[in-house]
């Protein structure tokens, strides 16, 4: 199938790792000129070498518990560039906790990192979308939208914002050729779940092995996802074929979300 992606323009965050990183290259084989945007240059440069070189591919060092500043440089670059196609909202998950026990400034810089700087972004990029009447904006969430994780308190509330801002925001910018929809990734082989299985770890009193297990038990599919698998279905959605898909959450789960 040809995504018809050859020689559109993404922006995508949180890339120098996990599942940012995977969809980066994904996008890069699929002959798209990818921007990283992520806090740290060293790691940025180590994952822009890794690109295609025949393609035009830059980055973007900004730190996302900023909006204003991270607004000012995606701006300056794009005056300086180009505009963006594509919009991969994706950033690292709040520090894991009982709801009950977290402070209220965990939950103001939590919705700092999320929700206002996928908002700031779709602001600053969307002038180029319409004008090219192609946008694809892409918010990699959690199926704690669906069905709330234990221990991941913080992390559920935000989301769930961010998945009804994300709702609202495909309602309205629809009209203009441009889908917002959310990738729902389940437990995915990053540095996040290794950190999730050490704390659970930590807390029952089993090994790393036993967590791991238990937590792969509860996927039907027996396994963790590869990063690679969520960029997959993140490289399809911003592609010409989803043209008609538009307001969706996608668990990329392996079934383990027990809702529909």
């Amino acid at each position: 199938m040809n995504l018809e992606l050859n020689n559109k323009n993404a922006l995508v965050c949180g890339s120098t790792q996990g599942i940012g990183k995977a969809t980066a290259l994904a996008l890069a084989e699929e002959g798209v000129n990818v921007t990283l945007i992520a806090r740290n240059e060293d790691k940025l440069k180590a994952v822009l070498a890794e690109l295609p070189s025949h393609r035009n591919h830059n980055y973007i060092v900004a730190d996302f518990s900023n909006p204003d500043e991270l607004k000012s440089k995606v701006s300056k670059f794009i005056e300086e560039n180009n505009g963006f196609h594509i919009l991969v909202n994706n950033t690292g998950g709040p520090k894991g906790g009982p709801i009950f026990d977290a402070v209220l400034d965990e939950f103001e810089n939590a919705f700092t990192q999320h929700l206002k700087c996928n908002h700031v972004l779709v602001q600053t990029l969307a002038p180029f979308m319409k004008s090219e009447h192609y946008g694809r904006i892409i918010n990699v969430i959690s199926t704690s939208v669906k069905q709330p994780l234990d221990g991941l308190g913080v992390s559920n509330t935000i989301r769930g914002a961010v998945a009804n801002w994300s709702k609202t925001m495909a309602n309205e910018l629809g009209q203009f050729g441009i889908t917002v929809n959310n990738v729902l990734p389940g437990a995915t082989s990053t540095e996040r779940l290794s950190q999730i299985i050490r704390n659970k770890s930590q807390k029952s009193g089993t090994s790393v092995e036993d967590a791991t297990k238990a937590m792969q038990n509860a996927v039907p599919a027996k396994r963790f996802a590869r990063p690679e698998e969520t960029a997959d279905a993140i490289t399809f959605l911003a592609s010409a074929r989803a043209s008609y898909i538009n307001g969706i959450n996608l668990p990329v789960d392996g079934g383990r979300t027990k809702s529909l």
